[in-house]
């Protein structure tokens, strides 16, 4: 499944994420997972949103788990340490699995099992949201310098075709779009892009110099700003 576009430019523009999930699937009073949930903003607009939601936000990496753990308690909402490839959770106990910008970070050899695993803990007939990054345009341009993740984003993409293939789930719609990022100045994108929590980009002066040059033609008076384009798989269990 080729996720390239050719013209970033001409993507829909869409701010809020939840708002084209709501549109797809049935929402009131669903169980919904979502593994890798980094700060899992989305969940949380979800349940402001619906208000009836029971959601379980799965995440590996312990700086993020215990930033969400800080934050103040919203009901409906679960933080649980575990990873996508071993949900602490019982068969067929969601209506629905997310996966934003986070198939591509589980470990290559363990994507088949994730898969697998989301198809487990959601009912039959259960919906899977899987939102990726496409590989393309300015901000990725960007990234790679420090963080190509040209390889992970394809084999993302084998790997929902290949679970398809084993029958553990079909196919109901795609969908492609961009999202608006800003940065005020290089300082900031060096911190949230080149210094997550989750991960070690091997930043040497030289590198973090190089794309400090790459980043400030895209910065003016009022920080830098890009597109990001995304692709949406929506899928559902069989």
């Amino acid at each position: 499944m080729n996720s390239i576009v050719g013209d970033v430019d001409q993507l829909p523009l869409i701010d809020h994420e939840h708002q084209l999930l709501a549109s797809l699937v049935p929402l009131p009073g669903s169980r919904i997972v979502e593994a890798g949930c980094g700060n899992a903003r989305l969940l949380r607009q979800l349940i402001q949103q619906f208000g009836d939601l029971e959601c379980a936000a799965l995440e590996v990496d312990r700086v993020q788990l215990a930033r969400n753990l800080d934050e103040p308690a919203l009901p409906g909402l679960s933080f649980i340490e575990a990873g996508a490839a071993a949900m602490p959770l019982p068969d067929g106990w969601a209506d629905g699995v997310l996966m934003l910008k986070s198939l591509h970070h589980v470990p290559l050899p363990e994507m088949d099992a994730a898969l697998d695993e989301v198809a487990r803990v959601l009912r039959p007939n259960g919906w899977f949201y899987v939102s990726e990054p496409i590989y393309d345009g300015a901000l990725n341009e960007l990234i790679r310098l420090f963080n190509d993740e040209g390889v992970v984003r394809a084999a993302a993409q084998r790997a929902l075709d290949g679970a398809i293939a084993r029958g553990r789930f079909v196919a109901i719609s795609e969908h492609r779009f961009a999202q608006a990022v800003s940065y005020p100045d290089f300082g900031s994108f060096e911190l949230r892009m080149m210094r997550p929590s989750f991960a070690d980009h091997r930043l040497t002066s030289d590198l973090i110099e190089s794309v400090r040059q790459r980043f400030m033609p895209h910065c003016g008076e009022q920080g830098a700003h890009f597109v990001r384009p995304m692709h949406v798989r929506l899928l559902r269990r069989v």
